[in-house]
């Protein structure tokens, strides 16, 4: 009944802190990776767009200026999941390791041998519930992202700062963390994040829950069993029951900015591989 009755599954702050992951992150691959593969015709093409490197390098200042905020956000939001908030039962610790929480626990496990009986159609496709764990994966790779990429990218940023107390081998050190993680870091999102996310056949072309914040019924519990279960038994699943659709002007506004980010990335992607295989 109602499969078509639509629930709430992330918050506007939620939808806002990932527009500012998208925005910084194709700045910041569109920026970076000219200079990585800056032997490429298509590499000398865009840093001319730009105007030229030094214009390339405050792009990509800015960029990263954007990642610490919604880093640092993601830190606050941390907190509040496990010290502040109201609505959750347990202590920090209980939170951590529970079916909200983005934490890694036994539960994966299960899943992840569920996924692989599934593909080698030795069982049924495991139910989920708030986050899988390639979701959990996602969200822990930004910290070690943040320690290697965002680490060596502030000694490069500030050289002057951080050469009182580090010897100059040191900056080349972070000159090849920052450059190779990065690479490693922008092939994982256009490649597996992408397939994960939007390239999936019950998700193909995009999965817009992220830009409106909201999924039908039906697909909540196709995707999500465990979680609308779990908020069956407790009573709250109209607690999340969206009050209105995100709008027809808004869908194409937002649908558009997605898949130009989408195509951007899989551009992008493209000409990485292009770089590897025909070398200059």
């Amino acid at each position: 009944p109602d499969a078509h009755k639509h629930y709430r599954r992330f918050q506007r702050k939620h939808i806002f802190l990932h527009l500012l992951v998208i925005t910084s992150f194709l700045g910041l691959s569109l920026t970076g990776l000219p200079l990585k593969f800056s032997d490429q015709i298509w590499a000398k093409m865009l840093m001319n767009l730009y105007g030229g490197a030094p214009n390339a390098g405050l792009i990509h200042r800015i960029c990263a200026g954007i990642t610490f905020v919604y880093f640092g956000s993601a830190i606050l939001m941390s907190i509040h999941f496990l010290f502040i908030r109201k609505d959750l039962k347990g202590n920090w610790l209980q939170r951590l390791f529970g079916p909200e929480s983005l934490c890694p626990n036994l539960r994966d496990l299960q899943d992840v041998t569920g996924m692989v009986r599934w593909f080698l159609f030795k069982g049924a496709k495991p139910t989920f519930d708030r986050w899988t764990y390639w979701e959990k994966f996602d969200f822990l790779a930004v910290f070690w992202g943040m320690f290697a990429i965002g680490g060596s990218g502030l000694m490069l940023w500030f050289p002057e700062i951080f050469g009182i107390f580090l010897p100059g081998w040191a900056f080349n050190v972070a000159t090849i963390i920052h450059s190779d993680e990065a690479l490693l870091a922008t092939g994982f999102i256009f490649t597996v994040h992408f397939f994960n996310t939007h390239g999936r056949p019950e998700k193909f072309p995009m999965d817009f829950v992220i830009f409106n914040g909201q999924m039908s019924k039906e697909e909540f519990i196709e995707e999500r069993g465990d979680q609308w279960k779990r908020y069956e038994d407790e009573g709250i699943t109209e607690k999340f029951k969206a009050e209105k659709p995100s709008g027809v002007l808004y869908d194409f506004l937002i649908k558009g900015f997605g898949f130009l980010a989408l195509f951007t990335g899989i551009g992008l992607l493209l000409l990485m591989i292009y770089a590897f295989l025909v070398p200059k």
